[in-house]
C-alpha cells in the first residue's frame, strides 16, 4: 500500500526519510546488537542519542547557555499544572486564552492562584488573535501564558503580547520548529512534539534557567518539579527514550533542509496555495480572520454539515487522511506541519476544485 497524504493535527506526518532510516535501524541500533526501544537510557549509546538532540535543538533555534532543554512526559496537558506549581510564586498569572488548550491551561491554574483572563477570543468562536499591545497586566503576576497557535481553531500569535516586563509563557506545540523564534522573548516555552517533531509521549520545555528553583508550591511532587529533571538531565527517571530518538532524527532532518527559515519559507509557500484557494472558492471558506491565520492548521467549512460529512469521506476514499476538523468545532481542518510535501497540498487543492464542481 503507498503511503497517503496525512493531515492530522498530531500524532502527525513525519518525514518519510526519518521513518525510513528508523526502519533500518530498528534491530540493530548502529552495530549495538539492538533496538533503541531495548536500550538503557543509561548506556553509552543512549547518551549520545539524547544529547546530541539536545545539541542539535539547541543549535537550530539558538538557544541561549542560560535555559534548559528537558524532554519531558505527560504530553503539553500535564504543563497546564507544572507551570504555576513550579512558576506562580506570587499565586497570580494573567492568561491570554485564544482557544480550547489555553482555555484549559487557564482553568487549571486557578487551582493554585488567581489566574487573570486578560484578553480573549472566545466572542468569535476563537477565530481571532486579540490586540495584545495593550493588557491589563497584573502588578504582581508571575508570568504571562499564551498558547502560540491554535491546533483547533487555526490562529497563529504574529506578535507576541506586550507583557509590561513580565515572564513570557508559551505553548508552542503546533507550531514548534516551523519557523525561527527569539527564545530570549520567553522565560519558557514547551510543546508536545507529536505534531512537527516526533511521535506522542514527549514534551519539550525549554526554560530560563533563574525561573527553575526549589521554590515551589508546597505539595508539588517531585516529578513536578522542573529542577528534578534540569539537575538530572532529563534522565531522573526513563525518559521516553524511543520517542526522543525520533525526534532526534528530525532534528537532523531540518537541519540537511536548511535549517527553521527554510522551513518557515516552505510552510508559507504550502499554506498560500491553500489559503488562496479557500479565498477565492464558491463552495469552502476558511473559519479564521485572514492576519491570524496559522500556517500550520487550516480550518475550512462549506457552511453544510452534511456536505462537510460527504467532503472528509470522498477525501478519505480519495488518500487524504484526516481531515475531519475537531470534534469541538466540526468543518474540516488541514493540518500541514513541516513533514507535510507542498504535492500534498496542491494535490489537496485539486481534489477540492473536484469536489467543488461535482457539488455546487
Amino acid at each position: 500500500m503507498s503511503r497517503v497524504y496525512n493531515f492530522s493535527a498530531g500524532p502527525a506526518v513525519l518525514p518519510e526519510e526519518v521513518l525510513r532510516e528508523a526502519a533500518e535501524e530498528m534491530l540493530d541500533y548502529r552495530g549495538t546488537g539492538m533496538s533503541v526501544m531495548e536500550m538503557s537510557h543509561r548506556s553509552k549509546a543512549y547518551d549520545t542519542i539524547i544529547k546530541e538532540a539536545e545539541a542539535d535543538l539547541r543549535e537550530l533555534m539558538g538557544i541561549p547557555d542560560n535555559y534548559k532543554v528537558l524532554f519531558l512526559q505527560g504530553g503539553a496537558s500535564q504543563q497546564f499544572a507544572m507551570i504555576p506549581m513550579n512558576l506562580m510564586k506570587h499565586k497570580v498569572a494573567d492568561y491570554i486564552v485564544t482557544g480550547q488548550w489555553a482555555k484549559k491551561a487557564y482553568q487549571e491554574a486557578a487551582k493554585y492562584g488567581k489566574a487573570n483572563k486578560i484578553a480573549s477570543s472566545e466572542d468569535k468562536t476563537f477565530s481571532y488573535i486579540p490586540d495584545c499591545s495593550d493588557l491589563p497586566i497584573s502588578e504582581d503576576a508571575d508570568y504571562v501564558y499564551i498558547c502560540e497557535n491554535n491546533t483547533i481553531y487555526g490562529t497563529k500569535f504574529k506578535e507576541l503580547p506586550n507583557t509590561k516586563g513580565k515572564t513570557l509563557v508559551a505553548d508552542v506545540s503546533s507550531c514548534f520548529l516551523s519557523e525561527p523564534v527569539d527564545v530570549t522573548k520567553y522565560g519558557l516555552l514547551y510543546g508536545g512534539v507529536q505534531k512537527n517533531i516526533g511521535p506522542a509521549g514527549v514534551v519539550i520545555v525549554i526554560i530560563r534557567e533563574d525561573l527553575i528553583t526549589e521554590d515551589v508550591l508546597p505539595c508539588t511532587p517531585t516529578m513536578l518539579q522542573y529542577k528534578t529533571h534540569a539537575d538530572a538531565e532529563s534522565l531522573y527517571n526513563t525518559p521516553p527514550a524511543y520517542g526522543i530518538y525520533i525526534c532526534g532524527k528530525v532534528f537532523k532532518w531540518l537541519k540537511k533542509m536548511g535549517g527553521l527559515s527554510v522551513m518557515q519559507e516552505r510552510n508559507e509557500k504550502k499554506a498560500k496555495i491553500l489559503y488562496d484557494f479557500l479565498d477565492e472558492s464558491k463552495l469552502f471558506r476558511g473559519t479564521v480572520e485572514k492576519k491570524d491565520r496559522s500556517l500550520m492548521n487550516v480550518p475550512f467549512v462549506t457552511g453544510d454539515a452534511d456536505l462537510d460529512a460527504k467532503f472528509v469521506k470522498e477525501a478519505k476514499e480519495a488518500g487524504f487522511e484526516n481531515l475531519k476538523g475537531h470534534r469541538s468545532v466540526g468543518g474540516m481542518r488541514a493540518s500541514i506541519y513541516n513533514a507535510m510535501p507542498t504535492e500534498g497540498v496542491e494535490a489537496l487543492v485539486e481534489f477540492m476544485k473536484k469536489f467543488e464542481k461535482e457539488n455546487l
